[in-house]
């Protein structure tokens, strides 16, 4: 799929909207992670520094049409002019006045365009009055891509438009992760529930060649087949369905890795009292939550065998120790092999950024990205409209 890029693109002094994703954490009108701020700025100051006049367009939280003060921009303010290093001009209400003041070197911000039932509507109308303030439409916010929202997917086709730097970033790590990779491809697939991930199970077995997987979702696979997993966290109405895939699995010629052994406990909680055992021999009143070091071993042997690696979601209960083990381990063992040159590993999705940063293994994977919904249906093998939309 092709799509333009800023430096396609004649900016010089042209007014440039850019949809960007600032939907950050907020506490008590301060922002707590600026992580999605950060990783605006090189489009921002590269629109800057060709001449044109970045205009950004964003939303924040849920307001469903409707002016919720606390969901304002406004308060985001503050920290993207820090990230910047100039004063960002906010824009709330007569967009066209405002916007026509602007002078060269300024960057603005409009106010949450879901304050506007046009947005999510992905309004015709809407989109209009948001191209009419600009010359150029610059697209960063892969993780709103999956929206066909006014300012994702229609605005696309009403100005000239690309890619902006963390969106082409984000589709070129993608690329290299399943669209046209390097083989062995491994995938690693964790959390809680099979029925969340039936899709992205599905299209991952024609896709890749080892298929790692854990967390809650191992259970299903492993009562699937036969094995007692005790009070375990599973989903037993759907052992037919996890059946199904793994025989698809077999047609296609990819390898399930499921844990060989497993870390067992009587209850949830952190230091709990536990045991490693077979898997076969989880005792009846035990539930399992985490991947043994045997089943680490394993998967470690395929990191290694492999030139590709997609992550998305944890081997057990990382979030209370020591059920973490499982995951701590598998993302050392692929950060190292991604610093040694050996692989290319694409990770995403809330959980799992959480869990490699708690590994202290994300600085090293080749990219980790935050986009969490677009990511799983990028993983799926849906089209997404904001992506579509640049690439027509």
């Amino acid at each position: 799929m092709a799509w333009k890029t800023l430096d396609d693109m004649d900016l010089n002094g042209k007014r440039v909207l850019v949809r960007v994703d600032i939907n950050v954490p907020v506490a008590d009108g301060k922002v707590t992670d600026t992580t999605r701020i950060d990783r605006i700025v090189p489009t921002v100051k590269d629109i800057l520094a060709k001449g044109g006049t970045p205009i950004l367009l964003a939303h924040f939280d849920r307001p469903k049409g409707k002016v919720v003060p606390e969901m304002s921009l406004a308060q985001i303010v503050p920290a993207l002019s820090a990230a910047l290093g100039l004063d960002v001009t906010f824009i709330d209400g007569g967009y066209g006045e405002a916007v026509g003041k602007l002078a060269a070197g300024d960057v603005a911000l409009l106010e949450n365009l879901r304050f506007n039932p046009g947005e999510e509507a992905n309004d015709a109308g809407f989109a209009q009055r948001l191209a009419s303030l600009g010359d150029v439409y610059v697209n960063d916010a892969f993780s709103a891509a999956h929206r066909a929202h006014a300012s994702t997917e229609a605005l696309a086709h009403l100005l000239p438009a690309c890619a902006g730097r963390l969106m082409a970033e984000e589709l070129s790590a993608l690329d290299k992760a399943l669209g046209s990779p390097e083989r062995p491809v491994v995938a690693v697939v964790g959390g809680a529930k099979v029925s969340t991930k039936l899709d992205l199970l599905s299209n991952l077995v024609e896709k890749v060649d080892v298929l790692v997987i854990g967390g809650g979702m191992a259970n299903t696979f492993l009562a699937a087949s036969g094995i007692d997993v005790g009070k375990s966290l599973c989903e037993h109405d759907l052992a037919q369905t996890a059946r199904d895939i793994a025989a698809k699995a077999a047609e296609k010629g990819c390898a399930i890795l499921l844990p060989r052994d497993v870390v067992v406990a009587r209850e949830f909680k952190a230091g709990a009292a536990n045991e490693t055992v077979k898997t076969e021999d989880c005792p009846p009143d035990a539930m399992i939550l985490d991947a043994g070091p045997d089943s680490v071993a394993h998967i470690v042997q395929a990191l290694e065998r492999a030139k590709t690696l997609v992550w998305n979601g944890p081997l057990g209960a990382f979030e209370i120790e020591p059920f973490n083990a499982a995951t701590n381990a598998a993302a050392k063992a692929a950060a190292d092999l991604t610093r040694d040159g050996k692989l290319i590993s694409v990770a995403g999705g809330g959980d799992t950024v959480a869990a490699l940063n708690a590994a202290g293994a994300a600085d090293d994977f080749t990219y980790v990205s935050t986009a969490g919904g677009a990511f799983l249906e990028w993983m799926e093998g849906k089209t997404l409209p904001g992506v579509a939309a640049l690439s027509d």
